[in-house]
């Protein structure tokens, strides 16, 4: 409705925009300047990151039996970074006098929860205990992203497609906001913001 609304904006009012379509936002900035912050988040990677570092008791996966290589569902993440650097690009071809743009923006392949899970385990180091339950209404098998627009109209190409450099991010992000939670403000990144 939002995408259909300014639409109608732009052929009125000669408005020029650019909508990105995404996701699954993971990671963190690699300098960690900033991340996932959300107390209560319900995405898998910051999930499996909390409950490796111990803060949550175990991890539930919703169905293991979709017609996936798996039998979990498979998503299309991209990593925060990608994502603002998509932005900035969609930006600057504004800027240049470029065409409105709609657009996915992801990796264009997608990792199963088991994978994920598996990646979080290995670069962890902790074998934390999962759960199986039943599937959630609505959820679909696998959720990935077109990106040929994106590449062809911006020339945008992602820098850290890669589920263990994500996770890794994830994971350094996830300690820093447990070590600022547990010393207090003067004892991390003041910049902590709800980005993914």
């Amino acid at each position: 409705m939002a995408e259909w609304m300014l639409e109608d904006a732009a052929k009125a009012h000669d408005l020029k925009f650019a909508i990105l379509r995404y996701f699954n936002v993971a990671g963190a900035d690699p300098k960690g300047r900033l991340g996932q912050s959300t107390p209560q988040a319900t995405h898998l990677i910051k999930v499996a990151v909390q409950t490796a570092l111990g803060l949550r008791p175990a991890l539930e996966i919703f169905g293991t039996d979709y017609p996936t290589r798996d039998g979990t569902c498979i998503r299309d993440y991209i990593q925060v970074s990608d994502l603002v650097a998509a932005h900035l690009m969609a930006l600057a071809h504004l800027r240049r006098g470029g065409e409105s743009l709609i657009s996915n923006c992801g990796y264009g392949r997608g990792v199963s929860v088991f994978e994920v899970v598996d990646a979080v385990k290995q670069i962890s180091g902790a074998d934390f205990k999962v759960r199986i339950s039943g599937r959630r209404p609505g959820d679909p098998a696998s959720l990935i992203a077109g990106t040929k627009r994106i590449k062809a109209v911006l020339g945008w190409t992602p820098e850290y497609d890669d589920l263990p450099t994500i996770v890794g991010q994830a994971l350094e992000w996830e300690r820093r906001l447990h070590n600022k939670s547990v010393t207090g403000p003067a004892g991390a990144n003041s910049l902590a913001c709800d980005a993914v």
